[in-house]
């Protein structure tokens, strides 16, 4: 029973520290593509994904691996630690020759050098964090994502508002806001104490390269199979196709961002429990739960999907963006569910084998955004998304289930999507406002219907817990 209550003392901790910055995106969407425009918009969004991989590709990955060995209590800390720090520093001193590189692709020649700062801050910021994730101090690290938070805002206003610097302010907005957020977490978690610069362990640190470095390629795997559908657009239809198609995944992405903060939680839990002789039935009554809350927010988020983007985008090139977002919730559904099989392969140590299951997501992502996107447009991109990552999720189901064998409840997944479904053919397709709202009310309800025992299961154990 402790382990269920760590797991949601953990994700509430998170949610307290994460959400904010991750809502800042939904809140501040309207002051976003009102000062910036479809195609600064597009550009920003194209700078921060292109970063995002970078940087897992700089560090060798090493972040999975400061958390995955410094939860486990075997390993020296200030060892973990110092070995994730040395290997940022080291691989973004190296990646500095191949910046100009960027040159050659059109649409990011003009930001080499904000995309270097953008991945240099963020990288020492990211092994910062996650070592003070998992030495324990999760109060910390929910306390540093607050205050993030607060001083990227303060800067977008600074920077887009009052002195208009357009894609340059808002990338220093968060570059500035990663340094503060560094020096807070030096500061307060007192990092320095446990940084060594030689002594360094060569044993752990040829187990944590062994178990990063193939996470490498799977970072730029999932990198291709979740936003490749973007470059596409980018290339075939322009900056201002990508700004509207970033606005529609904006909101339904929201679902990974709440996601994501469990799965924080989750994996310290899959590490230290991996052992348990009761882990299938704690992943199989967690998934449980974990899908139902999942096919709630979903539902919830088809339901006010129009009025949302009606009140969160600015201009006319965003009219009507709510007609392709449900092609990307679904996308989003699936993508939390990969990522929750993930965790098997993390506490098992088993990176080889998450990176051949997205493998197979990659390369069916790359085909069919080749043959859609032409025949469909923005919808084009995103049903190749959706269709890549169900072909991840199956296989994984498939292969984890020598490592453990979890009940997915096959028959409430099959009901919950085909009543996700109907909500989106709703979206997309209803031109009466009468039939659009009565429908989405009644099919939500529907998925409500079919889902709240999960919820009231979790209820009566917290509150059992509790007496």
């Amino acid at each position: 029973m402790d382990r269920y209550k760590k797991l949601a003392s953990n994700t509430i901790i998170l949610a307290l520290g994460q959400f904010g910055s991750k809502l800042l995106g939904i809140v501040m969407m309207r002051f976003y593509t009102g000062t910036l425009g479809t195609d600064g918009y597009g550009a920003v969004d194209l700078i921060v994904i292109a970063s995002m991989l970078i940087m897992g590709v700089v560090t060798l990955s090493i972040g999975e691996s400061v958390i995955r060995f410094g939860l486990d209590s075997q390993y020296n800390k200030s060892q973990v630690f110092s070995i994730g720090f040395i290997t940022t520093i080291t691989g973004l001193i190296i990646f500095i020759p191949f910046v100009p590189l960027f040159g050659l692709i059109d649409f990011l020649s003009d930001y080499s050098i904000l995309i270097y700062i953008y991945v240099f801050t963020g990288s020492i910021k990211s092994v910062c964090a996650l070592f003070v994730r998992s030495s324990g101090n999760v109060r910390l690290y929910a306390v540093d994502g607050i205050f993030t938070t607060v001083i990227n805002v303060l800067l977008n206003l600074l920077f887009l508002l009052g002195l208009n610097l357009g894609v340059l302010g808002y990338i220093l907005s968060v570059v500035l806001a990663d340094l503060a957020s560094i020096v807070f977490l030096f500061y307060m978690g007192r990092l320095s104490g446990y940084l060594r610069l030689f002594g360094i362990d060569k044993d752990l640190r040829k187990l944590m390269y062994r178990f990063s470095v193939p996470l490498i390629p799977t970072t730029v795997m999932w990198w291709i199979t979740g936003f490749l559908g973007r470059f596409f657009i980018t290339s075939m239809l322009g900056f201002d196709a990508t700004g509207v198609y970033s606005a529609a995944y904006k909101f339904p992405n929201m679902i990974a961002l709440v996601s994501g903060i469990f799965s924080s939680a989750w994996n310290m839990s899959a590490i230290t429990e991996k052992n348990s002789r009761t882990i299938a039935k704690f992943y199989s009554d967690v998934f449980n739960f974990y899908q139902s809350v999942i096919y709630v927010i979903a539902a919830a988020m088809l339901l006010v999907i129009k009025k949302v983007l009606e009140i969160t985008t600015k201009g006319e090139g965003f009219a009507g963006v709510f007609r392709h977002t449900p092609f990307i919730t679904l996308a989003v559904i699936f993508t939390c569910f990969s990522l929750f099989m993930s965790s098997i392969y993390v506490a098992s140590r088993k990176s080889v084998r998450s990176l051949l299951t997205v493998s197979a997501g990659m390369v069916a992502n790359i085909i069919l955004n080749i043959i859609l996107i032409p025949l469909m447009g923005i919808d084009g991109a995103a049903l190749s998304t959706l269709l890549s990552y169900i072909l991840v999720f199956i296989i994984r189901v498939i292969d984890t289930r020598s490592l453990v064998y979890m009940d997915l409840k096959p028959v409430k997944m099959g009901a919950n999507m085909i009543l996700l479904s109907a909500m989106g053919a709703v979206v997309m397709f209803a031109q009466d406002m009468n039939f659009y709202y009565i429908s989405l009310c009644v099919l939500f309800l529907m998925v409500i219907v079919i889902n709240y025992r999960a919820g009231v299961t979790a209820l009566n154990f917290i509150l059992k817990r509790k007496r």
